[in-house]
């Protein structure tokens, strides 16, 4: 009887022991087959339900995105100042108002423009005196009746009268006047047309004409700028990798907060010979149209600068990993079959990032479960 119990309890422990070795060899996982840069899973293999794949697609456009800033542009923009000292005596101009070259922006009672009417009547009365002095002269000389030194003191007098009322007249010319009346009273105008776009002067304002030369903020503020709103420049800070992918003319497309949903075109018009030594970056100006006047001077945007086609794909970024500080993908070369690839890259936009070298237009890349087939080949098809 005792016998017959230990070969029963000899006959479970086998069966059991036949068991638990098929449900741990049903529960190893497959392995997979590396060779190289090359990885094979078996067909059954449950760590393929971790993988996908996208194809890579040439790259259509070469996208550098940029932050930058708008501002007047100066080819139709002046900012004006005033030539003479005086009081303000009156604005016609309003702000936002349109203005013709000539317009009167303000009126101003100006002791320094009163000197140069004045100077220009004394002017044309001491000519006048010495025309007068030289031909009396003259003919009493002709007569013998003066000597010729006399003549020739007074011709010098007249030249001399006639340079000091041309000198009178240029500068009085200058202020946009005329000595026929002296009121004082300076006229300060637009030397083009365009929109008041800044006004900086309110009447009874005591104005300087040399407030621009003290440096001091606020005091050598323009009194007015005239502008054209619709075409504004746009300034952009390019980073030495930058630079080798802009070119003059270029399509840009500008976005900025307050118009999310919209994009604005412009295009690069000159990039500057020089970095500033503070960002090590180089200066990008563009050409941005606004005929709605949507855009303001002094608004930050944000900037994508359009290039032709080159070469290389585009792939989602997520599909590159670092290997010894090294780029690289994998690619599914056919199914089960996955092949590691070193990568060069370029610029990442949009969660596409440009490889350069590495993958052609077609591939597919690994773009879920990267880390995971390197793990495979780091423990040679083993997990």
């Amino acid at each position: 009887m005792k016998r017959h119990l230990m070969l029963t309890c000899l006959a479970a422990s086998l069966v059991w022991v036949g068991c638990h070795a098929k449900q741990k060899k049903s529960d190893e996982v497959p392995a997979a087959k590396v060779e190289g840069e090359k990885i094979s899973l078996p067909a059954d293999s449950p760590q393929k339900n971790t993988l996908a794949a996208e194809a890579a697609t040439a790259r259509k456009t070469n996208i550098t995105q940029m932050t930058g800033r708008l501002i007047w542009n100066d080819e139709v923009t002046v900012r004006i100042f005033s030539p003479v000292s005086g009081r303000v005596k009156a604005l016609p101009a309003g702000l936002g108002q349109k203005v013709a070259a000539g317009d009167v922006l303000a009126k101003m009672d100006s002791p320094d423009y009163g000197q140069a009417q004045a100077d220009v009547r004394k002017a044309t009365a001491d000519l006048v005196l010495a025309e007068r002095n030289l031909a009396r002269l003259k003919a009493l000389f002709e007569h013998g009746a003066a000597a010729q030194k006399d003549w020739e003191a007074a011709e010098d007098a007249q030249a001399g009268a006639l340079s000091e009322k041309e000198r009178a007249t240029a500068r009085l010319a200058l202020y946009g006047g005329n000595a026929e009346i002296v009121d004082q009273m300076f006229s300060l105008k637009s030397p083009i047309a365009g929109t008041l776009v800044e006004k900086n002067i309110n009447p009874g304002q005591e104005i300087r004409a040399d407030a621009m030369l003290g440096n001091v903020p606020g005091t050598y503020q323009p009194l007015f700028t005239v502008s054209d709103p619709t075409r504004l420049w746009l300034l952009l800070d390019a980073t030495e990798l930058d630079m080798t992918k802009l070119k003059a003319g270029q399509s840009i497309q500008v976005r900025t907060r307050a118009y999310p949903d919209k994009v604005f075109e412009g295009r690069i018009e000159v990039i500057g010979d020089a970095l500033d030594p503070a960002t090590r970056t180089v200066k990008v100006r563009g050409l941005v149209p606004n005929p709605d006047k949507l855009l303001k001077a002094e608004m930050f945007v944000t900037a994508e600068v359009l290039s032709d086609a080159v070469a290389g794909v585009d792939i989602p970024a997520k599909a590159v990993f670092l290997k010894e500080n090294k780029p690289y993908v994998f690619l599914e070369t056919s199914a089960g079959q996955y092949e590691r690839r070193e990568v060069k890259l370029g610029t990442e936009n949009g969660g596409k990032i440009a490889v350069l070298e590495g993958v052609v237009d077609g591939q597919r890349v690994v773009t879920e479960g990267c880390l995971l087939l390197q793990t495979v080949m780091d423990a040679g098809g083993k997990l």
